[in-house]
């Protein structure tokens, strides 16, 4: 039997995560997977005026999340909040960085960051593509 919900308990998802953190952990080894996030402002705005939000894992920096406000845009924040992400993610031990976006200037923005296209996924959204990037971080 199946539960189809928008609206999913906190101990179910839970449940699923623990689970399949576990199988992972067991197959590949831990993720040691961190929280990482570069917010712009000082200690009182805080990420109230935008920054990076991701994780580290296995070795690899994701970047989940880039956002600024339309009035810091076109000052090159956008690369320095990656750079500030990487350099991070590089004294946390890792080789290699990956994004996904669907918006032309992102891409754009993280292509001239040395991000290289690997996957791309059609109308998602509708009439846009999703294109997957990434970036190694040290040399092999």
């Amino acid at each position: 039997m199946f539960e189809i919900t928008d609206a999913p308990p906190a101990e179910a998802l839970e449940a699923i995560g623990n689970g399949l953190t576990a199988f992972n952990a067991a197959d590949v080894g831990p993720s040691e997977r961190r929280p990482l996030a570069v917010l712009i402002g000082g200690p009182d705005a805080a990420g109230k005026r935008g920054g990076l939000s991701g994780y580290t894992a296995w070795g690899w920096l994701f970047v989940q999340w880039l956002w600024l406000p339309e009035d810091l845009r076109g000052q090159g924040l956008a690369g320095k909040l990656l750079t500030a992400a990487e350099e991070e993610a590089i004294r946390r031990g890792c080789h290699g960085a990956w994004i996904d976006t669907f918006n032309p200037q992102a891409l754009r923005a993280y292509k001239r960051q040395g991000y290289e296209t690997f996957g791309e996924l059609p109308d998602f959204p509708p009439g846009r593509s999703r294109v997957f990037l990434k970036k190694l971080l040290v040399s092999q």
